[in-house]
């Protein structure tokens, strides 16, 4: 009976999977590629190639049309993506990923809505150099992107540094083990020779195999009572179970996802959904078999409908579960109870049950840079220096000064005050709450803008809450300049998808906890429309909302949209 349940789509693969299977395991041509004298880019084949190697070739789509007017090919440039496992990063790591972007680079770094972190601006000629000197602070790029499992995300939990430890070390486990086996990046970008004669075995993929996953696959954990990784929109989300201080084990949920395509009602965000409690010795185990089901059975011919969220939609969630467990030879624990409160950071100085303090500092766009008088590159550059603990980047694009010692504390203070560093408490709690992907020049997907746009457009929705007395509500806000959801649009309580130029869809009525998917509010609307519900929203929450009762809550409550209740509903 499960030989006729479980099958892959029929249909005949997409390209990419022709180009996975002629790959050599993740070569292809990218070593003639990057030393191809007449162009700065490099051949499709190789752009999807490099993904799996933590990089993306994009072009500054502001200099496009004059270059095309000027018969010059695009000003191409390529994204490096710094895998950090739960987001933590040394000082010196840090400021070596300062200098780079700085040398190599567009002279800023993103944090990532994943917890790594982002260079743009590198040119083919200088990326090999630049992904040599990563690898020589001790960090890499390998499987940031590609059709394998990423970046693995945790929560930075500040003021729970024992178990954010061990949390941590499990996020790290799984992020190094769940690499790719092959060779391929060490002997392209770090000149490690290839041992002639070895057999094939060496290059094999005993999970992935020779075609990979049919697309990219996410893992996160979580520890109530913060969900500030989101981790009901990962393919695999761990809910991490405290008991008496102590790290029992986690709720595992699956088929959880962001993206989806516009006018496509086949696809759609989903949440990740509870099946069973293990204790944390069998979590890799469990990834690993999850990852090969998907493996086997997700789609290969229809890449936007590819993710795992519909392998498990297709197949019905039982069925995957039992699936894994014939597969683990043993069964899930019922799930243990939890609760989130939120999906939020805790900003400004926080002191940990160790003894040493963290600051988390509000990062506009999740963009280090050196903006006018406000230098927060500098001033971050200056305090890695002497800081003695570590740097975490959490799930909202903000950033962690982390396990600054009693006697150090008010040294980095007073950097800090010096470089005018914030933990945005003088901002909106509205701000406090955004998040927005790149979007606009570099990324080749964007329709709409979402970094550069949503800070001024938070302007003016601010002047709205204020007039209201919302100044300190906090109600998640998330833009994006395409539907891939790389800011998690479909969790935002007020979500913004790109549709084109200067316009967006406006989506209502997620969980302030990450526990819901939004609604379909508004259309293909511009700036003054926004603005104009946003006018009537804002002010009707002011009044009619009940005590403490979230943006999102209140919307379905009053009639506005309807609850989505799984993502296979979201387009009703």
């Amino acid at each position: 009976m499960l030989d006729t349940i479980l099958k892959a789509p029929e249909g005949t693969p997409s390209d990419v999977e022709r180009i996975k299977k002629d790959s050599n395991y993740l070569r292809g041509t990218i070593s003639e590629s990057m030393v191809e004298p007449l162009s700065a880019g490099i051949s499709d084949d190789d752009n999807r190639l490099m993904k799996f190697h933590g990089s993306y070739l994009q072009d500054d789509r502001d200099l496009r049309n004059e270059r095309e007017k000027q018969k010059l090919e695009p000003a191409y440039q390529f994204m490096i993506r710094v895998r950090r496992p739960g987001g933590v990063a040394t000082p010196d790591q840090w400021l070596v990923l300062d200098e780079l972007a700085r040398k190599y680079g567009n002279g800023t770094l993103k944090l990532s809505t994943r917890q790594a972190f982002q260079m743009h601006g590198v040119l083919k000629w200088n990326m090999k150099k630049t992904l040599q000197e990563i690898n020589a602070a001790l960090m890499d790029t390998i499987a940031a992107c590609g059709d394998v499992n990423r970046n693995v995300m945790c929560n930075p939990n500040p003021y729970q540094s024992e178990i954010h430890s061990e949390v941590y070390e499990w996020a790290k486990l799984l992020s190094d083990r769940l690499l790719p086996r092959t060779r391929a990046y060490h002997e392209i970008w770090l000149d490690e020779e290839k041992v002639s004669g070895t057999p094939d075995v060496e290059d094999m993929e005993p999970m992935y195999g020779p075609f990979y996953l049919p697309r990219k696959f996410k893992i996160g954990i979580a520890v109530p009572p913060s969900n500030d990784i989101d981790v009901f929109s990962q393919d695999i989300g761990l809910i991490a179970i405290v008991e008496n201080e102590m790290l029992v084990g986690f709720n595992v949920a699956i088929g959880g996802g962001m993206g989806m395509t516009h006018g496509d009602k086949k696809t759609y965000p989903q949440l990740a959904k509870v099946i069973g409690f293990c204790t944390p010795d069998k979590i890799y185990d469990v990834a690993e078999k999850i990852i090969t089901i998907q493996r086997d059975y997700g789609n290969r011919s229809n890449r936007s409908n590819a993710r795992f969220k519909y392998t498990v939609d297709r197949l019905g969630l039982e069925t995957v579960k039992n699936e894994l467990e014939n597969r683990l030879g043993w069964r899930f624990d019922e799930a243990k109870p939890f609760h989130f409160d939120d999906n939020g950071d805790l900003y400004g100085w926080v002191e940990g049950v160790d003894g040493n303090w963290h600051f988390t500092l509000f990062v506009e766009g999740g963009r280090i840079a050196d903006l006018g008088e406000y230098k927060l590159m500098t001033g971050l550059r200056e305090i890695a220096k002497i800081h003695t603990g570590d740097f975490r980047l959490t799930g909202n694009q903000n950033l962690v000064i982390a396990n600054v010692s009693s006697a150090q504390k008010k040294q980095v203070s007073e950097l800090i005050e010096q470089y005018h560093l914030t933990d945005g408490k003088h901002y909106s709690a509205l701000r406090r709450s955004s998040l927005a992907c790149v979007a606009f020049p570099t990324c080749g997907l964007a329709m709409a803008e979402a970094e550069r746009y949503l800070p001024v457009l938070l302007d003016k929705i601010e002047s709205i809450v204020e007039e209201n007395g919302l100044g300190n509500e906090e109600i998640t806000i998330r833009m994006t300049g395409c539907p891939n959801g790389c800011a998690r649009h479909a969790l935002g309580e007020i979500g913004f998808i790109g549709k084109s130029p200067g316009k967006y869809n406006m989506y209502l009525g997620a969980a302030f906890d990450g526990s819901r998917l939004s609604k379909l509010y508004r259309e293909n609307i511009g700036e003054e429309q926004i603005l104009n519900e946003l006018r009537v929203l804002l002010p009707r929450y002011a009044k009619e909302r009940e005590d403490g009762e979230h943006f999102g809550d209140f919307v379905i409550r009053a009639g506005i949209v309807k609850a989505t209740t799984d993502g296979t509903n979201f387009h009703d």
